[in-house]
C-alpha cells in the first residue's frame, strides 16, 4: 500500500480528476494549502515596487492506493496537472504501513476499497 501526495496547481484539479475518474480511482482528500518552490513565489509591481509574493496558493492531493495502482495514479495526475510551466507541482510516493476502515475495521488493502 501507498500513499500518494500531490501538490498541484488551483486550476488543474478538474484536470487531474477526470484522469483519476477515468483509472476508477475515486478516493481522494483534496486540501488548499499554501507554498513555493524554487520560484520562491510571485513578483508584482505595486504602486511601482517590485513586491514578492512568498507562498502561492495550491492543492494538496491525498491518495492511498493499492500498490497496483501506484504507477496508473501517478501517470492519472502527470497527465492532468502537467502545463509545461514552472510551479506544476510534485508528486510524493510513501509506504503505507496499515489503513483501517472504521466502519467494517477492514485492515490493509480490503481497507483502502
Amino acid at each position: 500500500m501507498k500513499m500518494i501526495t500531490a501538490i498541484i496547481q488551483p486550476h488543474r484539479l478538474e484536470h487531474v480528476l477526470n484522469e483519476l475518474y477515468h483509472i476508477n480511482v475515486n478516493l481522494i482528500t483534496v486540501t488548499e494549502v499554501m507554498g513555493h518552490g524554487r520560484q520562491k513565489g510571485v513578483t508584482e509591481i505595486y504602486r511601482g515596487i517590485k513586491e514578492m509574493g512568498n507562498l502561492l496558493r495550491k492543492l494538496r492531493l491525498d491518495l492511498a492506493v493499492n500498490d497496483t495502482y501506484v504507477d496508473a495514479v501517478i501517470d492519472a495526475i502527470t497527465k492532468g496537472a502537467k502545463s509545461g510551466e514552472v510551479g506544476d507541482g510534485k508528486i510524493f510516493v510513501m509506504n503505507l504501513e496499515e489503513c483501517v476502515r472504521i466502519r467494517t475495521e477492514e485492515r490493509g488493502p480490503d481497507a483502502i476499497g
